[in-house]
């Protein structure tokens, strides 16, 4: 279980792929506090680490993974968000987040706002996940509130020490990033449907 409090920002160094697998490689200011089967959540998609050499680790994303999200858009170079799993015990400062990607939404909108940055995205509804105002999302595996829910869209407002220790600084219109829904959510809308 992870909180979408980002850790770290890490650099890819390199992807080679492995028949229908693609291993990355990482380079992190956290990877000597790193172990090898430990789950690291790498733009909120939960990876375990199979392999670490100095600065970097290796962690490999299957078939299945790279269908549902964006980590198959990852070049050598890009920075992504990174965050260990949660201690048992520890504050909760973000909200309960699975590192189980839901979908991709795409970056449709990016306003400064004078103090504070709003970005809107946009998913498809077909997989009938929901967003409510006020309520949680995770963006590539950053833990945020909904600023405006709309059908097939949502809004969210970043501060600036957000927008500066996340991948939200390179971000612009078209931008693919991973969601993961509300859980609680997504247990009510399942324990309701048919009502």
């Amino acid at each position: 279980m992870f909180t979408g409090i980002i850790e770290d920002l890490a650099t890819v160094i390199s992807i080679n792929k492995e028949q229908e697998n693609l291993h990355y490689t990482i380079k992190s200011s956290i990877t000597a506090e790193l172990k090898i089967d430990q789950s690291v959540a790498h733009n909120g998609v939960c990876l375990t680490v199979v392999a670490i050499d100095g600065s970097n680790y290796v962690v490999t994303a299957i078939k299945e993974t790279l269908e549902k999200t964006n980590l198959i858009d990852l070049n050598k170079g890009d920075v992504i968000n990174l965050e260990r799993a949660m201690k048992l015990g520890a504050r909760l400062d973000g909200h309960i987040v699975q590192g189980h990607v839901d979908q991709v939404g795409i970056c449709v909108a990016k306003v400064n706002e004078e103090g504070s940055w709003r970005f809107t995205f946009e998913y498809d509804t077909a997989l009938e996940n929901v967003t409510i105002e006020k309520g949680s999302i995770t963006v590539n595996g950053t833990s945020l509130t909904v600023v405006d829910s709309k059908k097939g869209s949502f809004s969210v407002a970043i501060i600036p020490y957000t927008y500066e220790n996340t991948g939200f600084k390179n971000f612009e219109v078209g931008t693919r990033v991973n969601l993961e829904f509300d859980v609680i959510g997504k247990y009510v809308k399942r324990l309701t449907a048919g009502y």
